[in-house]
């Protein structure tokens, strides 16, 4: 049992910082508050390291794509705030996010396509999937866009099955953890999105 157990939580400390500081950024982030982004910042990088470290390539030039949309979402969140300091809800139309969802499953088969030709990629298809729904989930959260949420619960459920088959049993775990805030943010998030912002 014990072994077990150890097994699940690991012995690698830069995957164990890392697993802290996504689960404080993406409360902060269901929050809608702006300190979410130093803790981002630092995540993406880290897992930037450890994704190429297991040949998980999508996922490692994700952290890359991350980081430079996190600049771009810093730059939108601050200017995107209600008088309470926290940011303000924009829901998309149906048909926005129609087109949203046709760009990724574009973007999905291209890269899996690519890595499985080009590359010794350990699960091309399922990595991009994974990859390519981030991809939208995070422009979209830079946005402000309500319907970020759900793509984040689809990328979580796709990547615990990725990770732990991986061997990343921690960051598997973490992504259990991302599931549950996920299901929160979205409900917190559709609950703001309903109020009015009062001065």
């Amino acid at each position: 049992m014990l072994d077990f157990f150890w097994g699940m939580v690991g012995s690698r400390p830069i995957e164990w910082i890392a697993v802290a500081c996504g689960i404080l950024n993406v409360g902060l982030i269901i929050r809608r508050s702006i300190w979410n982004y130093p803790f981002g910042f630092l995540v993406v990088t880290l897992y930037f390291f450890i994704f190429w470290e297991y040949r998980l390539y999508s996922d490692a030039l994700l952290q890359v794509y991350f980081f430079v949309v996190q600049i771009y979402g810093l730059y939108v969140w601050l200017i995107g705030r209600a008088p309470d300091g926290r940011v303000i809800v924009v829901p998309l139309s149906t048909l926005s996010f129609t087109g949203y969802l046709g760009l990724t499953a574009a973007v999905w088969l291209t890269v899996a396509n690519l890595m499985a030709a080009y590359t010794d990629a350990a699960a091309p298809y399922w990595d991009a999937a994974v990859a390519a729904l981030s991809v939208t989930a995070q422009f979209l959260l830079s946005r402000r866009n309500l319907q970020s949420w759900y793509l984040w619960i689809a990328v979580d459920v796709l990547a615990i099955g990725l990770f732990y088959t991986r061997g990343l049993h921690p960051t598997a775990a973490l992504y259990v953890v991302f599931l549950g805030l996920a299901i929160m943010g979205l409900i917190q998030w559709r609950r703001a999105a309903s109020q009015p912002v009062t001065a």
